[in-house]
């Protein structure tokens, strides 16, 4: 069978268009508080109040430990109030290569994160500045990118190069969907294939890595920005420790593959706080719609 044939038949297709979705739909105000009244800080042990949590962006108020946010959080704590507008809600993932179980996996995701794949695409403002954002979803599983996710954050990425906007991406991933296997590898290749077109049109691209960002995702779009930001402790590689001490059986050195050790080493340009990462941002933005991108970090 010729290779183009193969990817004719239905069954190779990976994403397809639904109605309007059916899933609950979450305000991004800042005014949001997670279930329950208290929580323990896993760094420090600290018992917090989760109020007192949420008005400090969901960062330890004693040792500073980054609190993981799904998508919807994330969004609350960077862009202007109701100014954010979601495309492509009605893309959802179905089975391409009929992998055991995966369809029951993707239904336990979607109710677990409240949303249909494992990232928000869409145009917001930030301090006033326009702006295209992708936000991956950790709690679909673990932000990873299959067929979908990979369509999402192309078409975000072809539409910030036809509006001519910057672009925003917040990354949250244990890489390729490996459900998905050569397919979800391609969004490798597409994605960056994109990002190409868009630095060749001279528009700013900020790539935002939290915890935890790695596998096929750091090989692909999130390493390619302008500007790599990191937040504190923010674990960042191609393959994590574990599964580099069960091949390789050997420990890694204290701290490799922290935010803090991938700047150290040249790979990251700024390590931001998450309480002042929406300004720092905001500042960014101001200075290219002024006229440069090359050595925006200075002063910031």
């Amino acid at each position: 069978m010729a290779f183009k044939e193969m990817f004719r038949k239905p069954k190779y297709v990976t994403i397809k268009a639904v109605p309007a979705p059916k899933w609950p739909v979450q305000e991004t105000t800042r005014k949001e508080l997670p279930d329950g009244l208290w929580v323990k800080c896993p760094k420090c042990g600290e018992v917090l109040f989760n109020k007192d949590l949420d008005e400090n962006a969901r960062v330890c108020t004693k040792c500073a430990y980054h609190f993981r946010l799904n998508a919807r959080q994330r969004l609350a704590l960077t862009v202007d109030d109701r100014s954010f507008e979601e495309w492509d809600q009605d893309l959802v993932t179905v089975d391409p290569l009929d992998f055991p179980g995966y369809s029951d996996k993707l239904k336990e995701a979607r109710e677990r994160a409240a949303m249909p794949e494992g990232v928000i695409t869409g145009q917001g403002a930030i301090h006033g500045s326009p702006v295209v954002l992708a936000v991956n979803e950790g709690n679909f599983m673990m932000g990873s990118m299959g067929s979908v996710v990979g369509e999402k954050i192309t078409r975000a990425v072809e539409r910030a190069t036809e509006l001519r906007l910057p672009l925003v991406i917040f990354s949250t991933s244990g890489g390729a969907r490996m459900q998905e296997g050569i397919l979800s590898l391609y969004q490798m290749a597409k994605t960056s294939a994109a990002l190409a077109e868009f630095s060749r049109a001279g528009l700013l691209y900020i790539s935002v890595l939290t915890d935890p960002t790695f596998g096929g995702v750091i090989a692909s779009y999130a390493s390619l920005g302008d500007i790599l930001i990191a937040e504190p402790g923010a674990l960042i590689g191609f393959t994590g420790p574990r599964v580099l001490k069960q091949t390789m059986r050997q420990e890694l050195p204290p701290g490799a593959q922290t935010a803090e050790f991938n700047q150290e080493h040249g790979f990251v340009d700024l390590i931001v706080e998450r309480p002042q990462m929406r300004a720092v941002l905001a500042r960014l933005l101001r200075y290219h719609r002024g006229g440069g991108a090359h050595g925006a970090t200075a002063g910031v």
